[in-house]
């Protein structure tokens, strides 16, 4: 088909108009991006600009000595501001008030080093742990039990939350409450007052062995005695054994299978001490702990399973599967013996202290079984004292 020559003159005025348009789109699109560059330069320079506020070094300082001042406050030292992120802050948390949930302070406490070898030196202590309803009546005899060996231990305290402590302010025990919450005698709540406290006692690296003890407990050795005791010790001393009867076997509940089986259900007393790397396994646990609180209901005592069980399905091998607090159970029933003043002397002290049992340690066997002993009244106290020096030499 032949096209007339009106035609091409047509075709040609349209191509040129669409050359036309998308050079003129061109222009556009180039102005409007040198504008937008323009208004864009002018923002950046508006927030980032000395004089601008978001990133100003007034705020800049103002948050760095803020921060300086509160890490300052868990120092032991005065530092200089406003960089306050000091080793000895770090390793060694003197002041034990703080906002964290179980959840945020256990996963604090649970953060271990691989690298072994410490950049400090580093004077293991024993980290005594006290879970009490309230006053501490037995406070004077420890207080001349710490006597003189304040680099070699620690006190954490788990008290009821509404509670104070009226200890002098050059007591051992002074401040030593950690946050707390409310406890229940035969309920989870007793297994997290015992978690409670060593997650607060694993955020002090020097902390190497860590004791649970009550306010009906006194000590049976002097300090040094207890300490090298601990120390020296390559195993944790946590009671758990296979109770066939209807209070140990008889509380498992089956709705824990598959996770916890029959045969590794253990019972034990909840008075226990142990090594670091122990103490670490038990706070960084949350599927067992979990299957506790919510099957292991009254009357199942998580504080008599939980520890026990846990240690013996995958730390058993680190346990030496005893106690080293002495109680009386003579009288039956759910709770031991009370023992009052009249009945502290010199011979009930030491038939504790050597009852004619042999107990492993270290792999060999000796008679200093027990180092602590419970359930002593108040009334006790007086004659403990007395006998504080001619028998428990301290």
């Amino acid at each position: 088909m032949v096209r007339s020559r009106g035609d091409k003159e047509d075709a040609e005025k349209y191509s040129g108009l669409l050359k036309l348009v998308q050079i003129l789109s061109f222009l556009v699109v180039f102005v409007a991006g040198i504008i937008i560059g323009l208004a864009t330069s002018a923002h950046i320079n508006t927030y980032f600009s000395p004089q601008a506020q978001l990133f100003s070094t007034s705020t800049v300082t103002s948050f760095q000595v803020s921060s300086s001042k509160a890490n300052c406050s868990q120092s032991r030292a005065p530092c200089p501001e406003p960089n306050c992120l000091s080793m000895d802050a770090f390793l060694h948390p003197t002041n034990l008030t703080h906002k964290l949930s179980d959840d945020e302070l256990f996963w604090r406490a649970s953060l271990t080093p691989y690298k072994k070898v410490y950049p400090f030196p580093r004077l293991p202590k024993v980290a005594f742990m006290f879970i009490t309803r309230g006053p501490l009546p037995f406070m004077p005899l420890w207080e001349r039990f710490f006597k003189d060996h304040d680099k070699y231990f620690s006190i954490y305290l788990h008290t009821p939350p509404d509670y104070y402590l009226n200890a002098s302010i050059d007591s051992p025990f002074h401040g030593r409450q950690i946050p707390s919450q409310r406890v229940e005698w035969g309920t989870v709540s007793l297994a997290d007052a015992e978690r409670r406290l060593l997650a607060n006692a694993l955020l002090d690296f020097s902390n190497e062995r860590f004791v649970l003890l009550s306010e009906s407990c006194i000590p049976l050795y002097n300090f040094p005695t207890v300490y090298k005791y601990f120390i020296g010790s390559s195993y944790s001393f946590v009671e758990s054994y296979d109770d066939p009867t209807r209070y140990g076997r008889g509380r498992y509940n089956r709705k824990m299978l598959p996770h916890i089986k029959l045969y590794q259900w253990r019972k034990g007393s909840q008075w226990f001490e142990m090594q670091r790397s122990v103490a670490s396994y038990i706070v960084s646990d949350t599927k067992y702990y979990n299957l506790f609180k919510k099957y292991c209901k009254p009357a199942c005592y998580p504080d008599e399973h939980y520890i026990p069980t846990f240690l013996n399905m995958f730390h058993g091998s680190m346990n030496a599967n005893r106690t080293v607090t002495w109680v009386d159970w003579s009288m039956g029933g759910p709770h031991p013996a009370m023992h009052e003043g009249v009945s502290v002397t010199e011979g009930f002290i030491q038939a504790i202290r050597n009852n004619g049992t042999l107990c492993a340690y270290n792999d060999e066997q000796t008679s200093m079984c027990y180092l602590f002993a419970r359930k002593f009244a108040p009334s006790a106290l007086e004659p403990l004292l007395n006998l504080s020096s001619s028998v428990m030499n301290f």
